[in-house]
This record gives structure tokens, sequence and C-alpha cells, in this order.
């Protein structure tokens, strides 16, 4: 099969992160069968977009997707774990202030996926804008995980602290998708 990437480190972000979501959506998964469907179904939910996102970046990375539907169908998934997750349903932080730091930089975020998907020249958007997404889904669960060590720790927190990182991963490999892509148009 023909890869889409050539440059040994542009496979590896790709495979780092696939293997990294898989591994962290697997652990979730098992999770959600430890705790019941009725205690960890958002989860489930959650997962699915995940795992459609890996689907989507592995048709991606070996041509089976074109690159318009691709950024504008991860860019959709990512988003809706992000209204879903850190907005409509926003896990109960012990600081109140940390709790609106998380919800304020979680808008910022989708309103920046947004703005990407729904330009009509998504090829000229800068890679340090590109790069800004990615970043702001990490300050976000640092601070999510910053959070988890302020509460007592029980049998939770081992899942919570993996399911917090798979979204910053994913966000990782589409940026890292996209980056190419305009790296490409470039030439």
């Amino acid at each position: 099969m023909e890869t889409r990437f050539k440059k040994k480190a542009q496979i590896f972000d790709i495979v780092i992160t696939a293997v990294a979501a898989i591994f962290s959506v697997g652990i979730m998964l098992y999770g959600v069968n430890h705790f019941g469907l009725n205690e960890a179904w958002p989860e489930l939910v959650l997962n699915m977009f995940y795992i459609a996102c890996l689907v989507m970046m592995w048709m991606y990375f070996f041509n089976k997707l074109d690159t318009q539907r691709f950024n504008y169908w991860c860019s959709v998934c990512v988003g809706v774990t992000v209204l879903l997750r850190d907005i409509l349903f926003p896990p109960p932080l012990a600081n109140f202030p940390l709790h609106l730091t998380c919800l304020t930089l979680s808008v910022l975020l989708l309103l920046m996926l947004t703005f990407f998907y729904a330009r009509k020249n998504w090829k000229s958007y800068s890679k340090s804008n590109l790069w800004m997404i990615c970043a702001v889904d990490m300050v976000i669960a640092a601070l999510y995980n910053y959070d988890i060590y302020l509460e007592p720790i029980n049998e939770y927190t081992d899942y919570l602290l993996t399911e917090i990182w798979i979204r910053p991963t994913i966000t990782y490999g589409l940026v890292a998708c996209f980056v190419t892509e305009t790296e490409r148009n470039d030439k």
C-alpha cells in the first residue's frame, strides 16, 4: 500500500499518535467494561468519536481519504468531543477558577476548530495556527490533570488520567497531518 507521507519523521508522528491513542482508547473501553455501562457510558460515546478520528487518520495515511474530507470530519469529531466533554457535560472540578479557565479554553478551542474547517481556503491556515489548536488542547488536559491531583485518589483516577490525554494525542496527530498537507501545498 502506498502511504501519503514519505519522510520518516512524518510517519513516526502519525504512527506514535495512532499507537498511543489506540492504547488509550483500549484502556477506556476496559474502564467502561470494568465500571459498567450505567456509570461510564459518556466515555463510550467519546471513544466512538476518538475511534472515528483514528480510522480517518489511518485512511488518510494510506491515501483512502482525501484531504478536504479528512480535515472536515476530523475537525467535526474533535469539536464534538470538546463540546460534549468540556462544555455541555464538564467534569466537576475541585477549584472554581480552574473550572472557568478550562471552560474558557474549551470554548476557545471549539472556536478555533470551527474557524479552521469553516474557511473556504483552509490550506492558507498557518502552521502556527494549527499548532495553537494542539497547544490549547494540551493546556486544557494539563489543567484537568492538575485538578485530579488536587482531589483524593480513588479507583477512577488512573482512568481519568488516561481519558484526559486521549484527545490531545489525537489532536497532535491531526495537526501533524494538517501541517504536512500545508507543507506539501507550499512546494
